[in-house]
């Protein structure tokens, strides 16, 4: 085996130039699965076998390592300018006939051929070692290169990887005409990897005529050193957004926030009946101040319908009633996108100019687009009345309008059962939490438990009600020594698909986070990162969604330095 040895020894260093070289070179030996492309270790499928004398080759599998096409014809297959019909036992090389004994066989249900077939077919050189055991295929490797395509390109900044270590890429694919790439496709890619192995990047560019390149793939290898966890790697490069695993969530203390005074800011809650079946009234009280409104509704009429809902002054003398924020899904018949949308809408609202009422006069604060049956609309609204107002959530089909008059001939609609609908004091809370020391800490959210569940009327039926999940309370947190600090989102009661809205204090800056960025939460070990703070003081807006499940977990972490873990 020392021409086996010296021979690797050289295309180690030479590996990395085969490209360049213009060449494949395929080590093989006789009956062992492990071969060499250009002195990188591969690993056969089928080992080579002697059949009559002559060493054959597995095709398909030569013809993938060596990156040559395999055409499957009718009956057969061409591989550069071999022919080759094994039902017919028909071989021909450049048009000449070809022994079809000594130049194939079928074996373990492939197709085996000649390795001094092969090198002829392809125009390559066949050399022979270590008694005929041992063989090298050497290839010109041509480009087929379409000139008319773009082509992909890309770097990376190491060939040999640490596991948790970051993969620095850089990408220059080009257009040969000068049409910007628009898109890049990849495969096999992630920004760090957290096994042993090698790993095979792929990158397909895309040009402004839609024109997509052929694959271009690089391979790197990870070793056993281990620099950073899944976690601990996400904690530091991971986006906005994102989710990680955490397997050791649930086993962090909890956050004792300090609580301030109660807020008497009432919550009126409209979600039963959650499908209403006919026009009707849904929820009704009266309010003074300020107010937050929320309904959740899907359209069970069997025909097109609107949710609205009507402010009446119940003062003797003129009212003044505006709307602070709003935000609105529908129509949708998805219920995740109901809740997310919804907060995003209410976030970037608004307060808009006020509307004055006489004293008995009503006005339609909101109406809903028309839902066609079966979907959905979840409404949030902050409003302000100068003085004591009657609000109504009703229910109408299409071609009905909100008024007074409507109002007295409609039916009140019966709560379903299931769902909630109520008064609810206490739509607004506040809390301070230090993440200034020993982090990780979790602060739930919903559970009914450490965070208690709000009481209130049903001001129809005049039954207590409780909101579990405490859906449209408006959860203030001021985050304090949170220089550094990563928070995150875990669901803990199943699906969870919402936003949160930060503000650095330090530099009065908001910012809103769809949390997930993309789809939906769903693991309670699987946190999604909504805060990166450089500043002492962050505020965090946090209104658990419609349609989302409760309770989750706001999670607060430290970033660690990287450290080397040798295995």
């Amino acid at each position: 085996m020392r021409f086996l040895a010296v021979f690797l020894t050289l295309f180690a260093f030479l590996g990395a130039a085969a490209q360049r070289l213009g060449a494949q070179q395929l080590t093989v030996v006789v009956d062992q699965q492990t071969a060499y492309l250009n002195g990188a270790s591969r690993t056969l499928t089928s080992p080579p076998r002697v059949v009559q004398g002559r060493t054959m080759l597995p095709l398909r599998e030569t013809a993938a390592l060596l990156s040559q096409n395999l055409v499957t014809l009718p009956g057969g297959f061409r591989l550069g300018e071999l022919e080759l019909y094994p039902s017919r036992r028909t071989v021909t090389l450049r048009g000449a006939a070809q022994d079809p004994d000594s130049s194939f066989a079928n074996l373990e249900g492939q197709t085996f051929v000649s390795a001094r077939l092969i090198a002829d077919a392809l125009r390559g050189t066949l050399s022979v070692a270590e008694g005929g055991k041992t063989l090298v295929l050497t290839v010109p490797s041509l480009p087929d290169v379409n000139p008319s395509l773009p082509q992909a390109r890309f770097s990376t900044d190491k060939a040999v990887y640490a596991q948790g270590e970051p993969v620095i890429i850089t990408e220059y694919s080009f257009d040969p005409l000068g049409a910007d790439i628009v898109a890049r496709r990849w495969t096999g890619r992630q920004s760090a990897y957290f096994k042993p192995g090698e790993y095979t990047l792929t990158l397909q560019a895309v040009n402004a005529h839609g024109q997509v390149s052929t694959p271009f793939s690089r391979t790197i290898t990870v070793t056993e050193e281990v620099v950073a966890t899944p976690r601990d790697y996400a904690l530091r490069h991971a986006e906005v957004g994102e989710s990680f695993p955490d397997p050791g969530l649930m086993a962090y203390p909890t956050a004792t926030p300090v609580v301030s005074l109660p807020d008497a800011t009432p919550l009126l809650f409209s979600d039963s009946p959650e499908v209403p079946n006919q026009s009707g009234v849904l929820y009704e009280d009266s309010v003074s101040g300020s107010a937050r409104l929320l309904a959740y509704h899907i359209n069970g009429l069997g025909r097109p319908a609107r949710l609205h809902v009507m402010v009446r002054n119940l003062e003797a003398f003129p009212i003044t009633v505006r709307m602070l924020r709003h935000g609105e899904t529908a129509p949708t018949r998805v219920e995740g996108t109901l809740g997310q949308v919804t907060l995003l809408d209410y976030f970037a609202s608004r307060a808009q100019p006020s509307l004055t009422l006489q004293p008995g006069e009503s006005v339609a604060f909101y109406s809903s687009p028309v839902l066609p049956h079966g979907s959905g609309v979840n409404m949030m609204s902050d409003l302000e009345a100068s003085g004591r107002a009657q609000v109504t959530f009703m229910f109408l089909e299409e071609g009905l309008l909100p008024s007074a008059a409507l109002l007295t001939q409609l039916p009140v609609l019966p709560p379903d059962g299931r769902h909630v609908r109520g008064t609810f004091p206490g739509a607004n809370r506040r809390l301070t939490v230090n993440v200034g020391g020993t982090l990780p800490l979790r602060l739930t959210v919903g559970d009914g438990l450490t965070d208690p569940a709000l009481s209130g009327v049903d001001a129809i039926t005049r039954q207590p009600v409780r909101l579990a999940g405490n859906y449209g309370v408006l959860y203030e947190i001021v985050l304090q020594g949170a220089n550094g600090v990563v928070a995150a989102l875990a669901p803990r009661g199943g699906l969870y698909k919402g936003a949160v809205l930060t503000t650095d204090l330090t530099k009065n800056r908001d910012s809103v986070v769809r949390l997930p960025a993309s789809g939906v939460l769903t693991q309670p070990d699987q946190p999604a990162i909504f805060l990166r703070s450089a500043s002492a003081t962050q505020r965090l807006i946090f209104v658990p969604a419609s349609g989302s499940n409760l309770p989750v977990q706001l999670v607060f972490y430290r970033p660690t330095e990287y450290r080397l873990i040798r295995r």
